[in-house]
């Protein structure tokens, strides 16, 4: 009954018509997450913004005109051309003398828990000077102590590659949870959250507060699309409608509502607080995710059939060279690449397509499991993880993982979606292109 309820609550107005891949990917992964945590995580009381310790260190630098660059690290509604560009036109605007820039590290469909591996080498190795975490959509189904884990590595990998980085947390919403927000409660994504925030003296802003608000008060329509008719136009009004799918805001709608929120908490967390160094002390969870990182696949075994692909000759190599070190292919039945660390988890950082194939996983010499690198939508190549081994005993692991030779039915795959496979030379293949290993622990040569 509680996973149908939750469904219902999420689904309730969304144009499935128009429905995107990664709110799809959401939705599947939301429902999951409400069976394994239940109703009996504590909700927060909703409030646009908590200043908290501030962002002194930032403030400083762009009242001293220095040089500033500002990570955004989130899911798709991050990598939309909406608050992301907004806000950094408006800090642009405030301080016209520093030199403002953004490093974009928004990933369409991940959440927290993909985003602590990349954190070094999509955010850190540009050394932000302050940096948002967008995360609370797409972490909508994650156990809460899984995104403390998560979230918490975020806070700690940065804070010790630079003391003087500041962070601001964010909170998005979708059209299910704007009753919570109008009922004085934070979702559970976000209440989570704040218990990081909390633990560090993190500023926290909820982007969609005031949209909840003004839907409850009938001046703003959740999800529609914009009208097009004088007849449609009047039957509007002045109603903002905030978002075409319930998730992602119009760019001149709810994307401003989403600015404005960022505006309102900046206006009030820009004068609090002293520069100086974030100490690391005591963690919220013992077993949080400061150690995750991403390492190039080179540091693996590889059987000899894979090959590295050039990032100047090859397509996929170079539309994904700012994601991923590398990018290695292999295609042959058995071509294998093997793993010797010491931690609790390691995935593969790799790519979803339609020549792709299926692994065969084995750990630590167990009985292997078959896990398909083809889904409903391999129309076309992206970016995905392949989880091999989690919360393993912190110890010596040994993963092999290995091509197998067949193919998975992918007609049938692709139905689920009413696709069909319109060249069958594309998705003729067991392919496999692999990019990096995604690590809780250390490589052991």
């Amino acid at each position: 009954m509680l996973y149908g309820k939750l469904l219902d609550t999420v689904f309730k107005g969304i144009n499935m018509k128009k429905i995107s891949h990664s709110m799809l990917l959401w939705l599947f992964v939301f429902g999951l997450g409400c069976v394994a945590w239940g109703e009996d995580y504590p909700l927060r009381d909703a409030r646009e913004f908590r200043v908290r310790g501030g962002l002194a260190n930032f403030f400083g630098k762009l009242e001293a005109g220095k040089e500033v660059r500002i990570g955004y690290l989130g899911g798709s509604i991050t990598a939309q051309a909406g608050w992301r560009p907004k806000t950094l036109k408006w800090f642009q605007g405030q301080y016209p003398k520093a030199k403002i820039s953004e490093i974009n590290a928004a990933i369409g469909g991940t959440g927290s828990d993909l985003g602590v591996f990349r954190l070094g080498h999509d955010v850190l190795r540009h050394k932000p000077d302050l940096l948002f975490v967008e995360f609370a959509v797409n972490d909508g189904g994650a156990p809460p102590h899984r995104i403390h884990q998560a979230m918490e590595g975020i806070v700690r990998q940065t804070y010790a590659a630079d003391g003087e980085t500041d962070i601001c947390f964010v909170y998005t919403l979708v059209a299910g949870w704007a009753k919570t927000l109008r009922d004085g409660r934070f979702p559970r994504a976000a209440s989570a959250m704040e218990a990081v925030a909390d633990h560090y003296g993190i500023p926290s802003i909820h982007m969609g507060l005031e949209a909840a608000k003004m839907e409850g008060e009938g001046k703003l329509i959740f999800t529609a699309a914009k009208p097009k008719t004088d007849a449609e136009k009047a039957a509007i009004g002045d109603k903002i409608i905030f978002s075409p799918d319930s998730v992602h805001p119009y760019t001149d709608t709810g994307h401003e509502l989403y600015l404005q929120a960022v505006v309102r908490g900046m206006e009030a967390v820009r004068k609090v607080g002293k520069p100086g160094k974030h100490v690391l002390g005591k963690p919220l969870v013992a077993d949080h995710w400061q150690a995750a990182k991403m390492v190039g696949l080179g540091k693996a075994k590889l059987s000899g059939g894979w090959r590295k692909l050039d990032g100047s000759g090859h397509s996929l190599a170079k539309r994904f060279g700012n994601r991923m070190p590398d990018l290695y292919f292999a295609n042959k039945p058995g071509e294998s690449i093997t793993i010797r660390f010491k931690g609790t988890g390691l995935r593969i950082y790799d790519l979803l397509g339609p020549d792709c194939g299926q692994v065969v996983v084995k750990v630590d010499g167990k009985e292997g499991k078959i896990v398909p690198r083809f889904d409903a939508y391999c129309t076309y190549h992206r970016l995905a993880t392949l989880t091999v081994a989690e919360d393993l005993p912190d110890g010596v692991h040994t993963v092999r993982l290995q091509v197998h030779p067949d193919q998975p039915d992918k007609a049938k795959i692709l139905a689920k979606r009413n696709q069909k496979i319109d060249d069958p030379k594309r998705y003729d293949d067991t392919a496999w292109y692999a990019g990096a290993i995604l690590l809780i622990g250390e490589i052991l040569e």
